[in-house]
């Protein structure tokens, strides 16, 4: 029993389920313990940056061809844009189909839009392509380490990891061995970090209770349970298959990650686990270039359950408020949303903006009906955020595997538990990197 409760994940749900009672029983006390979860976050962020920058370095640097570089990138955008389209097709069948709006006949021009007044200011500085390309330059390694912008540290990272890779084996040693012994240093103060998840999932949930109440949850109950029913089937049926393709359980996976899962599920953040979550990856068995550079780009171009909840919330409100949409309008808020979806994923809130952002563009639904979404939104998050952490870390075993960088015999011995013990965090944090993955041939067989 004792070893039971010690578990991070039985400690995390014991922590929101205790959220969740404080939140209704003492709705105005619960409020109050929000900084325990937004400290948390904040840890997280505190080593985000440097993890990425020196993992994606060092995998980098310690490959043999760099066309294989080349390879993983393209790869792994091919495998973003299909799945977000999967995502976002399932979100527009499925929400169609159930209705959850129908009937509601809501007059737009009555909702009072000032609780979303920040959301749509936001939106109202929708960037272009050009501005995009512009942004994923920085202005300095030391400000986009400042800033935890991953698409900026990706760039630098692969940059330098590149030129280490060119000056040669002798001259790049010192610097190699410096990140690989910094990168240990950091993942063991990850390591304490997610000591404090149950306190973390408490606070988060005692808050969301508190302030929003369950009586929300009930009164747009049909949209909720929509989008859970949505995600449950796009990870069992799309994400399932590609396990599948890719030679390993999805349920093993699961259950492998599930510390990473149940707090993604209290903080309602994909972005609380990513440290935690390439460590496990690696592993696994997946090689340190795939994970160093899939998991991070994956927040940014893969947010699975984001995707999902954009077109089922567009046409929710386009149903709610009788706004008449053609099949051709349907299809172009799905190729609006392919966009604009892009480096939503990761924080609480940044999904509302950019939902606030294509309403806004399209002109087609009125951005007003967002009013109607502001209740339950906030118990939704907790799907997306897990279905864009299950889609992102299924998507990098599946392009390893695309690629040739994973060593299935490793993930079938961990998976079956014959590696390993995967929940010692300390062991897991502290002990050696996963080994490099064998040629193809030498691979072994599926995981079971």
């Amino acid at each position: 029993m004792r070893h039971f409760f010690g578990k991070l994940y039985v400690q995390v749900l014991i922590g929101v389920f205790a959220g969740v009672a404080l939140g209704w029983f003492y709705p105005n006390m619960a409020a109050d313990f929000k900084p325990l979860g937004d400290i948390f976050i904040k840890l997280i962020k505190m080593v985000f940056a440097p993890i990425i920058f020196a993992t994606v370095v060092l995998g980098i640097a310690r490959m043999e061809n760099m066309k294989e570089l080349g390879r993983v990138g393209v790869r792994a955008l091919i495998y973003f844009e299909v799945l977000s389209t999967f995502a976002l097709a399932l979100g527009l069948v499925v929400v169609n189909v159930v209705g959850p709006g129908k009937g509601m006949n809501i007059d737009a021009s009555q909702l009072d839009t000032h609780a979303i007044a920040n959301y749509t200011a936001a939106a109202a500085k929708p960037e272009g392509f050009i501005a995009f390309v512009m942004h994923l330059v920085p202005t300095s390694i030391v400000d986009a380490l400042a800033k935890n912008d991953i698409l900026q540290i990706l760039v630098f990272a692969t940059l330098f990891g590149i030129a280490l890779s060119h000056i040669g084996a002798a001259r790049a040693k010192p610097v190699v061995d410096f990140l690989d012994s910094f990168t240990h240093g950091v993942f063991s103060v990850v390591g304490m970090i997610m000591r404090l998840a149950p306190l973390a999932a408490f606070g988060a949930m005692s808050f969301t209770v508190g302030k929003y109440g369950l009586g929300s949850i009930v009164s747009l109950g049909k949209l909720m349970g929509t989008m859970y029913i949505t995600c449950f089937l796009f990870v069992t049926i799309v994400l399932g298959m590609i396990a599948r393709l890719s030679g390993f359980s999805l349920w093993k996976f699961l259950k492998y990650i599930k510390d990473e899962l149940f707090t993604v599920l209290g903080t309602s953040s994909s972005e609380s686990v990513v440290p935690q979550l390439m460590r496990k990856l690696e592993h696994l068995g997946v090689s340190k270039p795939v994970v160093g550079l899939v998991v991070p780009a994956g927040l940014t171009f893969n947010p699975d359950g984001q995707c999902i909840y954009y077109t089922m919330a567009a046409i929710f409100i386009a149903q709610a408020t009788n706004t008449p949409l053609s099949m051709t309008d349907q299809i172009v808020i799905l190729g609006v949303l392919l966009l604009t979806s892009k480096g939503s994923a990761g924080v609480t809130g940044s999904g509302f903006i950019t939902l606030a952002a294509t309403l806004a563009s399209m002109g087609k639904i009125p951005v007003a009906g967002m009013v109607l979404l502001l209740g339950v939104d906030r118990f939704m998050s907790e799907a997306r955020a897990i279905t864009n952490t299950i889609g992102n870390a299924v998507g990098t075993v599946a392009i390893a595997r695309w690629v040739g960088s994973v060593d299935r015999q490793r993930m079938a011995d961990v998976l079956n538990g014959k590696g390993d013990d995967p929940e010692d965090l300390e062991k897991l944090y502290e002990g050696d990197d996963a080994p490099t993955a064998k040629p193809v041939a030498d691979r072994g067989p599926k995981a079971a």
